[in-house]
């Protein structure tokens, strides 16, 4: 009996080591790509710092060409990640207190602010300087690579999704997950058009934003997670 006992606690740690595993793995598959983009960067690979700037004189010219600078100032104040922190912060509450998810809240909380840390960091290492136009749009202080705002864009709509996922139905997913994808892209355009970013700050902005949540959730969440909640838990 005392063999039986035993039986599901090894298999839950072998569980829980093959989550970790598949975390590290996706992990591992997002940060080649960052790191790759991040270190051509530092050694100013001459045909990715040619794009850049060229794109980023494209892209304001295109700005101020359609009168779209006051409506792309908008975006950019409403998607500062304070605000949009502020936001996924209370809805981490409510599904804690309110839809008793508190496993899959905890873990989105810790998520994004281990993946707002992680950009941050990254400022730093690269110490990229933002983009030089003429006739500037807009201003953004401190370093460029990764883009901020497309990062912690991309680590707060995915983690909103995985962690609303057994709530909704499946119309509710296929909305959710596309307002997720649509917010996220015009987020990284904004920084585009209005040139404070590169367009490769923002690519990798979205690879760190996307790996991060969802390497957490294949290493901590996984397919079969357990939840108070109706539904499956798993996105698709």
């Amino acid at each position: 009996m005392a063999g039986h006992a035993q039986a599901p606690s090894r298999s839950g740690g072998r569980t829980r080591l093959a989550r970790l595993g598949r975390g590290v793995i996706a992990m591992v598959l997002f940060a080649v790509p960052f790191v790759l983009i991040g270190f051509a960067v530092r050694q100013q690979f001459g045909p990715l710092i040619r794009f850049d700037e060229a794109m980023a004189d494209r892209a304001t010219d295109i700005t101020r060409s359609i009168g779209a600078a006051d409506a792309l100032i908008a975006l950019q104040a409403i998607s500062q990640p304070w605000v949009l922190y502020i936001a996924a912060t209370l809805v981490c509450l409510w599904a804690w207190l309110v839809k008793k998810l508190r496993n899959r809240a905890l873990w989105a909380f810790v998520t994004m602010m281990i993946g707002w840390n992680l950009a941050l960091d990254a400022k730093l290492l690269v110490q990229r300087a933002r983009p030089v136009v003429d006739d500037p749009i807009s201003h953004a202080p401190g370093y460029s690579f990764p883009s901020g705002h497309a990062s912690n864009a991309a680590i707060i709509a995915t983690a909103m999704v995985f962690l609303l996922w057994p709530l909704l139905s499946h119309a509710g997913r296929r909305v959710a997950t596309t307002v997720a994808v649509v917010v996220v892209v015009l987020v990284g355009l904004d920084r585009i058009f209005l040139g404070v970013h590169f367009a490769s700050d923002v690519l990798a902005g979205w690879i760190l934003g996307v790996g991060t949540t969802f390497s957490s959730w294949l290493g901590f969440i996984g397919k079969k997670a357990a939840t108070s909640s109706p539904g499956p838990s798993s996105p698709a």
